[in-house]
């Protein structure tokens, strides 16, 4: 491939500015069309960002043959069949994290891609951000020495739309359609990243529960996880407790010091040891998933390697799986 032209499904709130635009700002590929099943938002996205094409069906755009690769950026429940369509037309897949909705739809999806020899990747982008690359390097060059353990506390209070007289929680909180709530939707990407340093998770227990009965899906987990290198890790998530409390706050702790970092809210990465306190702050890319479409379009283009594959994505899916055993 030369020229990737890009179709998106599901132009809905992460490709306002996560990732849309970046299409058009990577060299050697345009954001060709988008599509919706609401015609009059697809209309409208594909105007406000000067997109030539909108469809409000997705086989209409997958079938469309100026499109050569296709970004599926809709609720989880839909991946596993748009993939699938895409390939079976030979076109390369860049679907939304979670992969799918558990561990044997991402299975089936990279079946597929290896019997058709088609590619797919997988939107887990803090493999390519600067700020999770040094924590990467960080852990890498042993800064902290041999590491230990790593933990994971994520605490938020509920969306507005969770509370109140007449509720009306969005999809993520749906397991039919998102495979699972809050926890499914974010530490689908700390498991991601915590492959990405430290290899395979040879396996995880934990217990999820809802307390609040705000919604259907569990708003509370806590899980063990040891890594195949011998490094152990634990965590917290909770998304019902008082705003006061929030909390996103990630430390690796090794031999000689401790990393302490977040994955969604701060840009600071503290490293403590023996010599003292460093505090580096690395600000994200306002297009966050830019330099991971980047990578994409050099490997299709045969310039380079994606570092968030299918086979990569589906791990943490099968980590979910085994923490929440759903």
């Amino acid at each position: 491939m030369d020229q990737i032209k890009w179709g998106i499904i599901g132009c809905g709130n992460v490709t306002e500015v996560k990732s849309g635009p970046a299409f058009n700002k990577v060299a050697n590929s345009s954001l060709v069309a988008v599509m919706r099943r609401d015609a009059e938002k697809a209309a409208d996205y594909a105007s406000r960002h000067n997109v030539p094409k909108w469809y409000a069906n997705a086989d209409e755009l997958i079938n469309d043959p100026e499109i050569n690769a296709i970004y599926i950026a809709t609720p989880p429940d839909a991946h596993e069949e748009l993939a699938i369509k895409a390939m079976k037309v030979g076109k390369p897949v860049y679907i939304e994290k979670p992969m799918a909705l558990n561990g044997a739809e991402c299975d089936r999806i990279n079946a597929f891609s290896k019997e058709t020899g088609v590619p797919v990747f997988v939107a887990f982008y803090r493999r390519s951000l600067d700020y999770f690359l040094k924590v990467k390097e960080l852990v890498d060059s042993k800064v902290i020495g041999d590491v230990r353990f790593v933990n994971i506390c994520l605490q938020w209070q509920p969306y507005e739309e969770e509370t109140g007289a007449n509720p009306k929680p969005r999809w993520r909180v749906d397991p039919k359609i998102s495979g699972g709530g809050h926890f499914h939707d974010l530490a689908s990407h700390q498991f991601d990243f915590l492959e990405f340093v430290f290899g395979p998770v040879k396996h995880a227990s934990g217990i999820a529960r809802n307390q609040t009965g705000l919604y259907e899906a569990d708003d509370i987990v806590v899980a063990n996880y040891e890594f195949e290198s011998g490094v152990l890790g634990n965590g917290s998530w909770c998304y019902t407790i008082n705003k006061a409390q929030r909390e996103d706050q990630a430390q690796i702790t090794g031999s000689a010091g401790r990393i302490t970092f977040s994955f969604f809210e701060k840009f600071d990465i503290k490293i403590e040891t023996e010599s003292g306190t460093e505090v580096i702050n690395i600000p994200y890319l306002q297009h966050v998933q830019q330099p991971l479409i980047e990578s994409i379009v050099k490997e299709l283009r045969g310039e380079g390697k994606c570092p968030s594959t299918g086979e990569t994505g589906a791990r943490a899916n099968h980590i979910m799986d085994w923490i929440t055993k759903k």
